[in-house]
C-alpha cells in the first residue's frame, strides 16, 4: 500500500486530502513544520510526498507533489526543477492527483517528458466528467455512507439514494460512479423535478425529428448519453405516473424508444436514483408505482442530515473555509472557538448547502477573523 507523507501548514488541507486519500486505499501521515518532515523521511519509509508550496520543501528525497497557489508557469518551473514529478493548483483534480500517485514507479527512465506534461496539463486543466469533492466528515454515520459506497459501487445493483435537501445525495451518486467499474464512461444527470411532466419523456429517452412541433431535429436522451456509465435520476418522487412506467420498461427490458420513433434501443445504464420525499408514503398516496421502487431500490442508502453528524461541522467548517477563500483569492480565515460551537448548534435545516452558503457569507462579511458576534449578526437562526 502507498504511503504518502503530507507537508502542509494548512490542516484544512491535511484533513481534505487525507479523508479522500484514506478512500481511495491509501495511507498517510501528516507533518506541518518542514525540520519535522526532513527528520520523519530520514527515520520512516515514504513513497511519496505531497507538499504544500509555502513549506519551500523540495529536499524531502522522495518523489514530490507540489499543490501551489501561484498557478504560474515560473512556480511550476521552479517546482520541476527541484525534482517535483506534478504541480497542481487549488481547487486540486483529485482524479489528477490519483493518477500521478497510481503511476510511480511505472514512468521511471521517462524524466524529462513527465515533466514536460506536467507544465501543459497546469496550464490546460483536464476536464472530467464527474465531480470529485470528498465525502467531509468522520462521525459513524457518514463513515457508514462511506462504508455502503465502498461494497455497492463495484456492483451494477441500482441504488436508491433517500435523504433531506441538501444533504449531499448527489455527491453520493458520483462517489458510487466513480468507485465502479463504469469510471471512465458518463455520468449523465438528469432532476426528475426540474423538467416540466410534458418534456421529461422526451428528455429520458429522446425524440426523433418532428415528433412534436418544436422538435426540429433527432435528440438522444439522458439514457443514450449514460451508454456505457452511470444515470443519475435525482428528486425520481417528482416524476408523472406516465414517464415512471416508461423508465420500469426501460430498467426491465435494458431498451428505450425515443418519442415520436418506433425503434427499441438496447441501453446499458446503471441507474441510481434519489429523493427527498418518503417514497413509501408516496406509494401509498398513488403518487408513485410501487413495482417501479422496488426494480430501484435493490440497495438503499440513507443520507443523515447535518442535525445528526453534528461532530462533522467543524471539519466542513475548514474545508468549505479553505475552498471558499481559494475561490475568493483571498487569505483563509480563522474562525474563533466559541463562533465554531454555535454554529454547531444551530440547527441546519437546509444541511449542508445551508452551512456552506453561511460560512460563503461570513468570510465576505467578516474582517481578519470569524467571530461569534459575525454569527449572532449575519447567520439566521
Amino acid at each position: 500500500m502507498t504511503k504518502i507523507l503530507l507537508i502542509s501548514r494548512s490542516q484544512s488541507l491535511i484533513n481534505s486530502l487525507s479523508e479522500r486519500l484514506h478512500f481511495e486505499n491509501f495511507t498517510t501521515e501528516s507533518v506541518d513544520d518542514a525540520n519535522a518532515a526532513t527528520q520523519r523521511c530520514r527515520n520512516e519509509h515514504y513513497d511519496v510526498a505531497i507538499v504544500d508550496d509555502q513549506m519551500k520543501l523540495y529536499d524531502t528525497g522522495l518523489p514530490t507533489i507540489v499543490i501551489t497557489r501561484k498557478p504560474d508557469v515560473e512556480s511550476a518551473v521552479n517546482a520541476l526543477r527541484h525534482g517535483a514529478i506534478d504541480y497542481l493548483t487549488p481547487p486540486i483534480d483529485m482524479n489528477r492527483l490519483l493518477a500521478t500517485l497510481r503511476s510511480l514507479g511505472n514512468d521511471e527512465g521517462d524524466e524529462e517528458p513527465q515533466r514536460t506534461s506536467v507544465i501543459t496539463r497546469n496550464r490546460t486543466p483536464r476536464r472530467t466528467n464527474c465531480a470529485t469533492q470528498p465525502i467531509i466528515g468522520s462521525s459513524t454515520a457518514i463513515e457508514h455512507v462511506r462504508n455502503m459506497i465502498r461494497r455497492v459501487a463495484p456492483s451494477d445493483a441500482r441504488v436508491l439514494i433517500l435523504g433531506e435537501n441538501g444533504t449531499g445525495k448527489e455527491l453520493v451518486a458520483r462517489w458510487l460512479h466513480l468507485k465502479s467499474n463504469r469510471s471512465t464512461a458518463p455520468f449523465v444527470e438528469v432532476n426528475c423535478a426540474a423538467i416540466p411532466a410534458e418534456l421529461i419523456e422526451s428528455e429520458l429517452f429522446g425524440h426523433e425529428k418532428g415528433s412534436f412541433t418544436s422538435a426540429v431535429k433527432q435528440r438522444k436522451g439522458k439514457f443514450e448519453l449514460a451508454d456505457g456509465g452511470t444515470l443519475f435520476m435525482d428528486e425520481i418522487g417528482d416524476m408523472s405516473l406516465s414517464a415512471q412506467a416508461k423508465v420500469l420498461r426501460a430498467l426491465q427490458e435494458s431498451k428505450i424508444t425515443r418519442v415520436g420513433g418506433d425503434r427499441d434501443i438496447s441501453v446499458d445504464v446503471r441507474v441510481v436514483a434519489a429523493t427527498n420525499k418518503d417514497i413509501r408514503h408516496e406509494i401509498e398516496a398513488g403518487n408513485f408505482r410501487e413495482d417501479l421502487y422496488h426494480r430501484l431500490s435493490v440497495i438503499e442508502i440513507d443520507v443523515p442530515p447535518l442535525r445528526e453528524r453534528r461532530d462533522d461541522i467543524g471539519l466542513l467548517v475548514s474545508h468549505f473555509i479553505e475552498e471558499i477563500c481559494t475561490r475568493h483569492e483571498i487569505e483563509p480565515k480563522a474562525i474563533d472557538k466559541d463562533a465554531l460551537a454555535e454554529l454547531s448548534r444551530r440547527g441546519w435545516s437546509g444541511n449542508i448547502r445551508e452551512l456552506h452558503n453561511v460560512i460563503e457569507r461570513l468570510i465576505i462579511l467578516s474582517d481578519e477573523r470569524i467571530t461569534i458576534d459575525n454569527v449572532e449578526r449575519y447567520c439566521h437562526a
